[in-house]
């Protein structure tokens, strides 16, 4: 079915002339019309103003004066055109006619990916949260260097500040800054005799036999990646069956409050002190830093398997067409 779209207006003899037109054409050229009166839509009635009647008819556009024979021609074309596509989609579903269609490497990787992305996500990812606790581990056997090269990597990507990270190996599996007023565990100016204010040292200690080792991804960082692994691993158990979450429900519980965990933290410390001062504690980080990375996989993953799938079947499709041309 053709479908052909009016703007109009109210008390306008062009646009009830253009309409009168399309119903006579009805008969000889059956069409879908959709009437939208653009003083009903803002957005509308500033692009068209008076310039109405406007007639849109697949990529034809006509503006006023419009005559019927102008209208007929117009859908006569995109009959045509229909009639066109239709006896070659018969053709080429009946057999009688053969389209070349060339099989690539390239496609043959983009299928292999359009079926397996999620388990090269999840390895991926798997590898990235999970590299920063071989770092306390090896540490721990005496391999140091292969620790020290893992420490410098993930250096690049985070703070690496020791009052913010997990321990191995230890008394505590944390040491957080006296200022987070955590009373149930040793502080970390307490156990490391270092001053809580003292960035540098706090990003370069990473332990000995009597504290742990430091794990070389912050709380945070560890709680997002797990987070996103977590949601990975069951999206993949359940068939992938997960919509994604409405952007409001992300934005309530994912983003918001690791913003205000995290900018509220910022702001109140030097340089800015710009509010009262607060440090945030490792239970909060990571309840905040896995919500954020749970519910941001949970928005994305669903978009990505839709694209994904869809990709999928086309490449199906055209792997089946290259090797049904090949046999002919």
């Amino acid at each position: 079915m053709i479908e052909v779209t009016l703007y109009m207006r109210k008390d306008c003899h062009l646009c009830e002339l253009a309409q009168q037109y399309l119903e006579e054409l009805q008969l000889s050229l059956p069409h879908k019309l959709i009437i939208i009166d653009i003083d009903t839509d803002a957005r509308l009635k500033k692009i068209y103003g008076f310039n109405v009647p406007v007639v849109i008819v697949g990529p034809y556009k006509l503006t006023a004066p419009i005559e019927k024979r102008d209208l007929e021609i117009s859908l006569l074309a995109i009959q045509h055109s229909q009639e066109q596509e239709a006896k070659i989609d018969n053709s080429i579903r009946d057999g009688e006619l053969q389209i070349p269609v060339s099989w690539t490497k390239t496609d043959q990787i983009s299928l292999w990916l359009s079926k397996n992305y999620l388990a090269i996500f999840t390895i991926l990812v798997f590898f990235y949260v999970g590299m920063p606790f071989m770092a306390p581990i090896l540490m721990k056997v005496g391999v140091e260097k292969p620790a020290g090269i893992i420490n410098r990597v993930y250096g690049f990507v985070c703070h690496q500040l020791a009052f913010r990270s997990w321990f191995l190996f230890g008394e505590q599996i944390a040491y957080p800054r006296e200022a987070a007023e955590v009373t149930t565990v040793m502080s970390y100016e307490e156990a490391t005799g270092l001053d809580g204010n003292d960035l540098l040292s706090a990003r370069e200690f990473i332990g000995n036999p009597q504290i742990g080792y430091k794990v070389v991804l912050c709380q945070r960082d560890v709680a997002i990646y797990g987070g996103i692994l977590i949601f990975g691993i069951l999206f993949a158990v359940t068939g992938r069956r997960f919509k994604s979450i409405h952007w409001s429900l992300w934005i309530l519980l994912g983003i918001a409050p690791i913003a205000f965990d995290g900018v509220s933290q910022l702001l109140s410390q030097p340089p800015l002190n710009l509010i009262p001062y607060r440090e945030s504690t490792p239970m909060l980080r990571t309840i905040t830093g896995f919500l954020f990375g749970f519910l941001t996989a949970w928005f994305g993953y669903p978009y990505v398997e839709e694209s994904m799938s869809e990709n999928h079947k086309y490449l199906k499709g055209k792997f089946k067409r290259s090797k049904t041309i090949l046999k002919k």
